[in-house]
């Protein structure tokens, strides 16, 4: 399975305290996060937690070196 691009910018968005699992290879329905859509390739979700709520920018294009998190590489 290839990555896929979803968006050239972030999912900026405001989350709860708590484990999220980030969608690594773009084949998501439910995009930014996991929906088991990699099953059977090699690809995995991306497992993140946060300790309070916070406002975060979560990678959409998929070339982000800090997963999740968008770093800029989709400029």
């Amino acid at each position: 399975m290839k990555r896929k691009s979803v968006n050239n910018a972030p999912e900026v968005m405001e989350l709860e305290a708590g484990k999220y699992a980030w969608c690594s290879c773009g084949h998501s329905s439910k995009h930014p996060f996991c929906d088991g859509s990699h099953s059977g390739s090699d690809m995995a979700p991306v497992i993140f937690e946060l300790t309070e709520k916070k406002r975060v920018a979560l990678c959409a294009c998929k070339k982000t070196a800090g997963e999740p998190f968008c770093d800029g590489s989709h400029s």
